[in-house]
């Protein structure tokens, strides 16, 4: 080894070591609470996907939490932010803005925009098949994978 590539060797070395000893914190995908999120911080940021219910004891809010939670990786593949809501007395920015009626899944693009609105559970495989068709998407896909084209 030469002299010169030793030296650097030896000087960047403590930076790896350092680099090693700081873990990079990732942020888990999983839902958040429509209190913590701010309506208008999220236009052209992610694609919401809002489930209401009037208490988090409702069974349809529990059947699609848990049809959610089984494909998170497909969901934060799409730039989704999944924000629940079960308290209506609270009177959210995200309900005041969408105006649910008990149990409701309000699918939203990046524009803010509610594109679906269903009072039953969804799996998440209609969910993706939905936000694939929204025009947003699919140029984010062509912006990805150009030859796709």
């Amino acid at each position: 080894m030469r002299p010169l590539h030793a030296l650097v060797f030896a000087a960047l070395l403590p930076l790896a070591a350092v680099a090693q000893d700081s873990p990079v914190e990732t942020p888990v995908f999983g839902p958040v609470s429509a209190a913590d999120v701010v309506f208008d911080e999220q236009k052209f940021v992610k694609r919401p996907v809002v489930v209401f219910a009037d208490s988090p004891n409702d069974p349809s809010f529990i059947r699609q939490m848990d049809l959610l939670a089984r494909a998170y990786p497909d969901l934060e593949e799409r730039d989704v932010l999944l924000v629940t809501d079960t308290h209506p007395e609270a009177d959210s920015e995200w309900r005041h803005k969408l105006r649910p009626r008990g149990f409701s899944l309000v699918i939203m693009d990046k524009d803010l925009r509610p594109v679906i609105r269903k009072p039953n559970p969804w799996t998440v495989r209609e969910i993706t098949a939905a936000i694939d068709k929204l025009p947003l998407r699919r140029q984010e896909v062509l912006e990805r994978n150009p030859a796709g084209r």
